[in-house]
């Protein structure tokens, strides 16, 4: 799992109706406390404290369709994103039955936590899983109309159990981990796109590390991070899910996600110069 960059506020309105995400969008993780569980090398790290502001964004819905014959491609993070895991030994009690009684949707399994051997042996560690809730319908309901692409910066020993707990329908139709991201002078992992497609028009990533789509700033969305202390989460299908159906009708997604989240100036607020932005 992976520390996250601080990040900020963030309000989506969907068409007159609106969501407020909580006052820090983008908190240190582990985001339930600072002592209550710890967050592993099995995914990325990246490590900027002070970002800026995003900025308001507003999704029309009631737009006529466009004559679009290509399905989208909706890329998705995992931790964070679509669940937060947490070393079992490390998770406090009382954090775990607070997620349970909430309705928390949760397992535990064995997976390799890190790339470094001890004693000439992999690492291998029990972690919790909690699921982001209504994590099942959303991957249902986006596969029906785009192309679901899992991708990660954990290992994939770590991240693929975890995905085959939760894709049992086998609904993401390629799996990307740790040795397809790619590192800059300005951040590591970083998740390049165009690996899957020269074409952009039609590829969205959502991640709740802005940093992870640093290289094609304008297919992104950022996302709140998801933890154990948020069991009543309704990120997924009350705020992503109509945003990325908005997106579907859309010929050219870049437009669309410029206006509403402005990610270059963000990036560029946050210490990325704009000639390493690609446009």
């Amino acid at each position: 799992m992976k520390k996250k960059d601080a990040k900020t506020n963030l309000k989506l309105e969907v068409s007159k109706k609106s969501y407020s995400l909580p006052p820090k969008l983008y908190d240190m993780i582990p985001s339930i406390s600072q002592t209550e569980s710890k967050i592993y090398s099995a995914s990325s790290s990246s490590s900027s404290s002070s970002s800026k502001p995003l900025p308001l964004a507003e999704i029309p819905l009631h737009q006529t369709p466009q004559q679009i014959s290509v399905s989208p491609e909706v890329v998705l993070d995992l931790d964070g994103t679509l669940v937060c895991a947490y070393e079992t030994c490390s998770l406090p009690a009382s954090i775990h039955t607070r997620a349970i009684q909430a309705g928390l949707k949760w397992f535990e399994l064995e997976c390799i936590t890190s790339d470094k051997e001890c004693e000439g042996k992999t690492k291998i560690n029990y972690v919790t899983v909690f699921e982001r809730p209504g994590l099942r319908e959303f991957l249902k309901q986006i596969s029906e109309f785009a192309d679901l692409v899992l991708f990660t910066a954990g290992l994939e020993g770590y991240a693929r159990p975890i995905v085959d707990r939760i894709d049992t329908e086998n609904r993401f139709s390629l799996r990307l981990y740790r040795p397809s991201t790619i590192s800059t002078e300005y951040r590591e992992h970083m998740k390049d796109l165009s690996c899957l497609s020269k074409d952009l028009c039609r590829i969205v990533i959502v991640d709740d590390n802005p940093f992870s789509f640093l290289l094609q700033p304008l297919n992104g969305i950022p996302c709140m991070p998801f933890s154990a202390g948020q069991p009543y989460d309704n990120q997924l299908l009350d705020v992503l899910l109509p945003l990325l159906k908005h997106l579907s009708l859309q010929k050219d997604v870049r437009p669309v996600l410029l206006e509403m989240f402005h990610m270059p100036e963000w990036f560029q607020m946050n210490g990325i110069p704009a000639s390493s932005l690609v446009m």
